[in-house]
């Protein structure tokens, strides 16, 4: 029992740390500490008009929302959890979470340095470690409401809001070293990179059981996307059209996959 407060007390401190880490990493992302703002980071390459997988600005608050929530997270995983399921699901989380706020950080860091290819591996790995994060909670529960919202609610909107996020940063990066499309137009590579987003979305919803955060956080993005490429530049139709056509297929698939759960539950009831 010694061993294992202290092992979990280890543990807590390590988030409490990458928190702190990540929000101030945060706030040299939007330029405090004399840092640069990312959209103006790396020559502009991640600015809302460098590409056509850029979302509108306005998309970039969702951060707000995964801040303030690991910031809840951060406060309820010091609390003794009720059951030794529960407690077992704190000890699995806790290191891969802390691991994806670091990235966090570190992805802003290796962008104000210019780095973007760099970036995309950064962000590769964060969505990796997200994903594991995603298994974790699949095989558990959450101990009632507030481990519903603050746990499994803030974990994916993470995670689907870095779902889109990695897929403008790679479109940056390419676009940034020159990438002329190899003969195919711009718009049909942004096409079919929304369509392996939605295809993502939609495995995403099938495996998990119709996690609603991370299709919202996906659709969010996806939204986005395509009010950006309607009324700002560059302008894409085709690329708007894929855009909400993949929001909707990661909404829709959610919507189906738990209602028919709730089906097979009142079937059995």
């Amino acid at each position: 029992m010694a061993h294992s407060t202290s092992h979990d007390l280890v543990q807590r401190i390590v988030v409490t740390v990458s928190f702190v880490v990540c929000v101030i990493g945060s706030m040299i992302g939007v330029g405090v500490f004399g840092g640069t703002s990312v959209n103006a980071a790396a020559g502009g390459a991640l600015d809302t008009d460098a590409t056509l997988l850029a979302p509108a600005s306005a998309a970039f608050s969702v951060w707000t929302v995964v801040y303030v929530g690991l910031a809840g997270y951060t406060v309820l995983q010091w609390f003794h959890a009720p059951t030794p399921a529960a407690q077992e699901r704190q000890r699995r989380l806790r290191l891969p979470v802390a691991g994806t706020m670091l990235l966090n950080a570190a992805w802003i860091l290796v962008v104000q340095a210019g780095w973007l290819w760099v970036s995309v591996l950064v962000i590769a790995a964060l969505l990796t470690l997200l994903i594991r994060v995603f298994l974790i909670l699949l095989r558990s529960r959450a101990a009632g409401a507030l481990d519903r919202v603050l746990v499994d609610g803030v974990l994916g909107v993470y995670l689907g809001w870095v779902c889109v996020a990695t897929a403008a940063n790679i479109a940056a990066a390419l676009t940034s070293a020159g990438f002329d499309g190899a003969g195919l137009a711009p718009d049909w590579w942004a096409v079919g990179v929304l369509a392996v987003v939605g295809v993502i979305g939609v495995a995403l919803a099938v495996r998990g059981g119709g996690p609603v955060a991370v299709a919202l956080a996906i659709a969010w993005g996806l939204a986005w996307i395509a009010v950006e490429r309607w009324d700002g530049a560059p302008y894409s139709a085709p690329t708007a059209a894929a855009a909400l056509a993949a929001a909707v297929a990661v909404v829709g698939a959610t919507a189906v996959v738990r209602v028919r759960a709730a089906a097979r539950l009142s079937s059995r009831g």
